[in-house]
């Protein structure tokens, strides 16, 4: 694999990839430094003058995944360097990054993961089908064929494929449908979370960037939606340097790739990983210096249009009305015969599917309420909402069950205006609404949480029966206004998007010579906030946001859409409810049903996504790192080298275990983990002996069996044999073996308690001594592998060996374990 990438990518490539980044960025640059002008003179004066927004009925809460994480559990990943799939263990924390472990025990003791997938860019594909249709396109003039094999053999029929047009792509497998239907929402929901856009809160620095985004591709002559507008400033940057440098690379290296085709894509995918993780880490640092020399200049700008700014706006108008006189005959001929008689068709196909998704999420959020009202009528009132309410309060992110609601949006289609309006594909507008749709979700039942609070104090079952009844209508009559008015927003920005864009690419080649002439009308010192080519754009948005106004407010007549009007609005209908905005409710702890939040930098995260349990099968301690077997089936260099000097030796033998007892410190102490420096240690590593102490039953035989044994992941008792078998068979000793055993049965009669020591540098798990396995359903937020770990008592050995049992000494018994392969 490096021989691959340090053969196509030598020093005069990478210099390649170094100057194309560093001229997109220096053009960047001075178009990000005029924006920043401008957005810090906009922002000013929307404090100022103020903006007309509408008040919304429900509560937003802050930092709702606080002591939150999403999912984890195990999983098969392809890993390249090797070819082979290897068992790993993902966490999925707050930020949505894809964390991957060698096993739990990994991430439980706080160690750095394996690696980190941050989502921005990808697509989750569920099939193999879908992989090769993408992955068909990756080199120029070479396309599979249908019987082609691809590069890839998949560990099971259940495929999870991270794809990405330039990163590298990461490939999962599970044993189930049920697991891979879980991990695929689970995997979208990363991937919609990163795609989201940058903070909107910061009014100054998104604004610009968005906007030198958008004039910088324009200059390039790329009008409409850009679907890699995805993920933080740095890999938006590394998009825009990939869109242009990909294509000439590709063409450059490709040809010079050698093997089946196959091999070449998998070779080509690991080249560009390579170019695009170089591009990135120049994009980071120029754009933090571009930020940080913006910053610097905000003090002298913020002073020096706060003095003028009456003066500033007058000259903005001034110039908005000349260029917009200029214009306005063919302004209005584009609207008459290319817009307006397409607003109304591409008004309908966005609302139907946005429409029915948020009728979904009010339908889902019904049911979630229904149903803590009976369980909150059979489970003994106030008492019971601890649990139900902690499973509720995080609701609009638990994937599986948002997917529904998601998966009605995923349906928006845009054929036949996609081409005519330059829309590179429909998923900006669908992982928008998808967004919206959690965050009106998230507001209605943190609404839910606060009217409940007010009102629970001290009342019977039925009361607060009555009483969820009542908080259940209020939120959901206030989702209803609410979710009118976030997709009214919606559906005028997303036309915006549409329609502006390709005017703009109808009316800017016209008037391009025309507007240098109007910066002359603007006074140097003003020339910094008013920028001709901005006001250009305004006078074709003010233009086509009258029509999109007229077709929203036509649309919101007919009940089928179930919209609210403008005329219909709601002001302060719970004054009192605004004053709990900032109030955050532990239910566990005040109304039971769990314990409260630990705080700390060891506090466990509650994970919100249930675990996965399979029939016939219990929960893996700790995870597991286990391997399955290459697609060739023959071992590596290294393995087989491993199995010849593990042949060499035999194993130890009883008596040198016996001869080399444990000390106190070696029993009670863990060792810290490190690497084998020996044939014996790794030998102990694959098959590894341990020792126990067991107690003999009053016929002299061992009481020890399979259940008693704590045993680490991956391993099994392969058997279970008496020092004194061992030894028997030398006549010399036979002797004293009898008259020990004498000695020790005639000891005190009373019950005997179990100690036994572990030489191993992990801890171990609770055995799981039932006859059957767990079953989580989906209705549950708790992973099961959270319901133990630090709160978990001791497990009772002692009780499990019969009264008057003596205890003898440790080296009369050796228990051998032998490792578990599995193979999947």
């Amino acid at each position: 694999m490096g021989d691959v990438i340090s053969t196509h990518l030598d020093e005069e490539r990478r210099g390649i990839i170094t100057a194309c980044t560093r001229q997109v960025m220096e053009e960047f640059g001075r178009v990000y430094k005029q924006q920043y002008a401008v957005a810090l003179f906009n922002s000013v004066r929307f404090e100022i003058e103020g903006g007309a927004s509408g008040q919304s009925q429900l509560l937003h809460r802050s930092d709702p995944l606080q002591d939150k994480s999403i999912f984890s559990g195990d999983l098969f990943q392809y890993l390249e360097e090797n070819k082979k799939w290897r068992n790993r263990f993902i966490y999925v924390a707050d930020s949505y990054n894809i964390s991957y472990y060698e096993n739990k025990l990994a991430h439980d003791r706080g160690l750095h993961p394996k690696g980190v997938i941050s989502c921005a860019g990808y697509k989750v594909l569920s099939s193999m089908q879908e992989y090769l249709e993408l992955l068909s396109h990756s080199l120029p003039g070479v396309r599979a064929k249908a019987g082609d094999s691809p590069f890839l053999k998949c560990a099971s029929p259940f495929l999870l494929v991270l794809w990405h047009p330039y990163a590298r792509h990461h490939y999962f497998s599970v044993r189930t449908e049920k697991e891979q239907q879980k991990w695929l929402a689970v995997f979208q929901d990363c991937v919609r979370h990163a795609n989201s856009g940058l903070p909107e809160e910061n009014r100054v620095l998104t604004p610009t960037f968005t906007d030198s985004i958008r004039l910088y591709r324009q200059g390039k002559g790329h009008y409409g939606t850009w679907d890699m507008m995805c993920g933080d400033a740095a890999r938006i940057l590394a998009n825009l340097v990939m869109e242009s440098l990909y294509v000439e690379l590709r063409s450059l290296i490709g040809p010079r790739l050698k093997g089946k085709l196959p091999q070449r894509q998998r070779d080509w995918m690991l080249i560009s990983d390579a170019m695009y993780r170089q591009v990135i880490a120049h994009t980071q640092v120029q754009y933090e210096a571009l930020v940080q020399a913006a910053e610097v200049e905000r003090p002298s700008l913020d002073a020096a249009f706060r003095k003028d700014m009456d003066q500033i706006i007058a000259s903005k108008e001034q110039v908005y009305g000349r260029i917009r006189a200029m214009m306005h005959t063919r302004l209005e001929q584009v609207l008459r015969t290319s817009v307006q008689p397409y607003i109304t068709s591409m008004l309908e196909d966005l609302m139907e599917p946005v429409s029915r998704g948020f009728y979904e999420v009010r339908d889902v959020l019904f049911r979630e309420l229904v149903d803590l009202s009976k369980n909150t009528l059979n489970d003994g009132g106030a008492e019971a909402l601890g649990k139900h309410m902690e499973r509720l309060s995080m609701l609009a992110f638990h994937p599986v069950k948002m997917r529904s609601c998601y998966e009605k949006v995923e349906q928006l289609s845009l054929e036949g205006l996609q081409k005519r309006f330059d829309v590179s594909s429909p998923s900006v507008f669908t992982q928008r609404a998808q967004i919206l749709m959690r965050e009106q979700m998230d507001n209605a039942v943190y609404t839910f949480e606060q009217l409940l609070h007010q009102s629970l104090q001290g009342q019977s079952r039925e009361q607060v029966y009555k009483t969820v009844q009542c908080c259940q209508d209020r939120v959901l009559k206030k989702y209803d206004y609410d979710s009118s008015s976030v997709r009214k927003n919606f559906f005028k920005e997303a036309l915006l998007q549409l329609i502006v864009p390709y005017m703009l690419k109808q009316l800017y080649p016209a008037y391009a010579a025309d507007l240098p002439r109007f910066r002359e009308l603007i006074f140097e010192d003003f020339s910094r906030f008013i920028l001709v080519e901005n006001v250009f754009e305004e006078v074709i948005l003010h233009s086509v946001t009258k029509d999109i106004m007229t077709a929203v407010k036509e649309a919101a007549v007919q009940r089928r859409h179930n919209l609210y009007r403008d005329s219909m609005v709601l002001n302060n209908s719970d004054p009192n409810l605004n004053l709990l905005e900032e109030n955050p409710i532990d239910w566990a702890s005040q109304y039971g049903g769990g314990e409260g939040h630990t705080r700390g930098a060891n506090r466990k995260h509650k994970q919100i996504v249930s675990m996965i349990q399979l029939d016939g099968m219990g929960p893996v301690p700790y995870g597991s790192c286990m391997e399955v077997p290459g697609v060739e089936e023959i071992p590596e260099e290294s393995e087989r080298q491993l199995a010849e000097e593990l042949q060499e030796k035999p194993l130890a033998t009883a008596g040198d275990l016996h001869r080399q007892p444990l000390t106190p410190t070696q029993q009670t102490a863990p060792k810290s983990p490190g690497s084998p420096e020996s044939v014996e240690e790794i030998r102990q590593l694959i098959s590894p002996v341990r020792e126990v102490v067991v107690p003999l039953s009053e016929e002299g035989e061992s009481v020890l069996s399979r259940e008693m044994v704590p045993l680490e992941e991956g391993e099994q008792i392969k058997a279970i044999t008496s020092v004194k078998e061992v030894l028997v068979r030398n006549s010399a000793v036979a002797s004293a073996i009898q008259e020990l055993d004498t000695a020790v049965l005639g000891e005190d009669d009373g019950e005997g308690l179990v100690e036994y020591a572990v030489d191993s540098d992990v801890e171990l798990g609770q055995p799981f001594t039932g006859s059957g396995p767990q079953h989580h359903d989906d209705s549950g937020f708790q992973s099961p592998t959270n319901e133990h770990g630090e709160e978990e008592k001791p497990w009772p050995i002692a009780g499990r060996y019969k009264a008057g049992a003596a205890v003898v000494d440790p080296g009369q018994v050796m228990v051998t374990l032998e490792q578990e392969s599995c193979i999947l």
